[in-house]
């Protein structure tokens, strides 16, 4: 399958589009402050010296980057005069700072002019260069200025001079990957056959013994290395270079930079037809989603270096689950998906963007989570040291030191149409739903819906005269029970890998009805998750539930279900901006008994209470509190 071209693509109603409204005049603008504030907008100016403050730091780059990227894809489908002015200037900056051999990175030209390309391993150069490639070419493609795009271009050529396996350049990769998909764009921008060959030296270089970080640090001793002590530099499966990814088992290390790598692993397979890389791409991502995912779609359980530990530890309260990583995770995903076909990756993308993305940020777009736990206590939370130890509370901030996540989450939103639909030479994919357009030769599909929260989904076809091409519905793996009807009629269609796909000849005007039947159910971990033995979450659809103290009141873990009670689900348009909320029994264990006792004779004494379950994307949007996902279960 193809990606569609977000020209093509527009989110017209529903909860998408409230959330990507806010994203454009919301956040964008949010996030733009806080680059001028805290000096990353004017970083490229290279007016920084010694003393000054704000010193510039060697992912700044990217942060402005993915700004960028944010507000070209907005620019697609909305004029924003200022916006396009704003993103001019910077370029301008940009190319000002860009060295005559090509070279760019705002943080080497002042800080430290005589160690570039020294330390791959922590410094993050070809990390930062792959958000500028990526946000040039977005830029190019959604308004048609060249100038970005040629200034990467020199720098990508100059990275090509530098890098690869031929004598005489260095055999080195990135210690944070990225550049190795933004080559792949790259290429796709350019028909430069170079940045596709350099993206697979990357991708295939990386792992191979001896190891070029022991070469590295050997040609510069006394480099900024990580503390051994936590094991992340030998055998440096931090950074996935243990071993080549065609003999990887399992997703190791760095969430994010797995999922990163992963992605650009995907694009290499498909460009090069290279079958050990795909197949090491279905088998991490197995190992991932079977062993080693948040049901919220959320990964890397450890705040110790934001890293995948081992399988089935998904620990709750100290989930780190990087807003960065799910974000990744929706790449590499819509990658696969592309490449096989199968629907199995659009349901894991789904349950990321619904769950583990949109929890990290706030229903008015101003504020961010960096980690994404699934249960907090605010007494086990000192908000002024756990900030900076490992971004974690339970109150969304305004920005970070290391920002990566809200403009990560900016652009994500600014370009979700991208990862609703796909085509082929057979016809069209609906991969995620939500209300939105799409045309393509001459044909155009109209969803009109207020899913996540409703079960219906009307799709209209438009076109002149009749048309055969095939519409292929994604059936999610939670769903159950569904039907499918034509013009009010039902129809039978094939069934494969997780689409229904819908062959006849389409006339203007038809209207395909899709029923996903969306029962709340109770979910159940696998019995080696020792956190949630005796536990359950609810589960409606893609979105999963959590209970918070503002509606349930506090020592929330005293909370029991039963299995055969069942809850209510309820539309409230005016609730935490239009969701389903659930309601239904609990019961809360009794205190009374102990009578400051500390422990007694086990004769467990009920009290039964209504509970308010809502969608986790959506917690502590209101009064910051506790909050759990997994309650326990009789």
């Amino acid at each position: 399958m193809n990606a569609a071209d977000l020209k093509n693509i527009k989110i017209t109603g529903g909860y998408w589009k409230a959330r990507t409204d806010i994203n454009r005049t919301v956040t964008l603008t949010t996030e733009y402050e806080q680059l001028k504030i805290t000096g990353r907008y004017d970083t490229f100016k290279q007016i920084w010296k010694e003393g000054m403050p704000e010193k510039p730091h060697y992912f700044w780059d990217s942060d402005v980057a993915k700004w960028i990227e944010a507000c070209a894809y907005n620019l697609i489908h909305h004029t924003d005069t200022k916006t396009e002015e704003l993103v001019d200037l910077i370029i301008d900056d940009i190319e000002k700072a860009q060295w005559e051999d090509g070279y760019l990175n705002s943080y080497f030209t002042v800080v430290e002019k005589d160690k570039r390309w020294t330390n791959l391993l922590i410094k993050h150069e070809l990390y930062c260069a792959g958000h500028l490639i990526e946000a040039a070419v977005a830029y190019n493609e959604a308004i048609g200025k060249k100038k970005f795009l040629q200034i990467m271009c020199g720098y990508a050529n100059h990275i090509d001079s530098v890098f690869g396996p031929e004598k005489g350049k260095l055999h080195g990769y990135p210690g944070h990957e990225e550049i190795e998909l933004a080559l792949v764009k790259l290429y796709k921008a350019t028909n430069e056959k170079r940045y596709l060959k350099l993206a697979e030296f990357f991708v295939t270089e990386r792992g191979k013994q001896p190891s070029y970080f022991d070469w590295e640090e050997k040609q510069n001793t006394g480099l900024l290395r990580y503390n051994r002590k936590k094991g992340t530099t030998k055998p440096y499966s931090y950074v996935q270079a243990q071993a080549p990814v065609a003999e990887q088992t399992a997703i190791e290390g760095h969430s994010v930079r797995a999922l990163y790598y992963l992605a650009g692993v995907a694009d290499i397979a498909e460009h090069t037809g290279n079958m050990d890389l795909l197949e090491a791409c279905e088998r991490l991502y197995e190992n991932m989603v079977n062993k080693r995912m948040y049901i919220t779609g959320g990964v890397g359980s450890t705040p110790d270096i934001e890293r995948f530990s081992f399988d089935y530890d998904l620990p709750n309260e100290t989930a780190y689950a990087e807003t960065c990583a799910a974000i990744a995770s929706v790449f590499f995903c819509n990658r696969m998906l592309n490449i096989t076909k199968d629907g199995k990756y659009a349901d894991t993308m789904e349950l990321a963007l619904h769950n583990g993305v949109m929890a990290g940020i706030s229903l008015d777009g101003t504020e961010f989570f960096y980690a994404n736990p699934l249960a907090t206590d605010t007494r086990a939370v000192d908000e002024e040291t756990l900030e900076f130890k490992a971004h974690m509370g339970y109150k969304r901030r305004k920005w970070f030191g290391c920002a990566c996540c809200p403009p990560n989450i900016a652009r994500l939103l600014s370009s979700l149409g991208l990862y609703f639909y796909s085509y082929d030479c057979n016809g069209i994919y609906i991969n995620l739903y939500g209300s939105s357009e799409f045309s393509h030769e001459g044909m155009l599909l109209t969803q009109i819906t207020n899913y996540p929260w409703d079960e219906n989904i009307k799709i209209r076809v438009g076109c002149d005269g009749g048309c055969s091409k095939k519409i292929a519905l994604r059936i999610p793996g939670w769903c159950r029970k569904l039907s499918i009807r034509i013009i009010s009629r039902n129809v039978s269609a094939e069934f494969k890998k997780g689409y229904a796909y819908l062959e006849r000849i389409w006339h203007d005007g038809d209207e395909i009805d899709l029923f996903l039947k969306m029962p709340v159910e109770k979910m159940q971990a696998h019995p080696h998750v020792r956190h949630n033995t005796g536990k359950t979450a609810l589960k409606r659809g893609p979105v999963v539930y959590c209970i918070e103290e503002e509606d349930n009141g506090k020592n929330l873990s005293s909370l029991v279900l039963r299995s055969n009670d069942e809850f209510q689900s309820i539309y409230d348009d005016n609730f935490l901006g239009g969701c389903v909320y659930l309601t239904g029994p609990a019961y809360r264990l009794s205190e009374k008994e102990f009578s400051g006792m500390l422990y007694r004779p086990y004769s467990p004494d009920y009290e039964k209470v209504e509970i308010k379950a809502i969608p986790y994307a959506m917690w502590t949007n209101r009064t910051p509190g506790d909050m759990l996902i997994w309650l326990n279960i009789i």
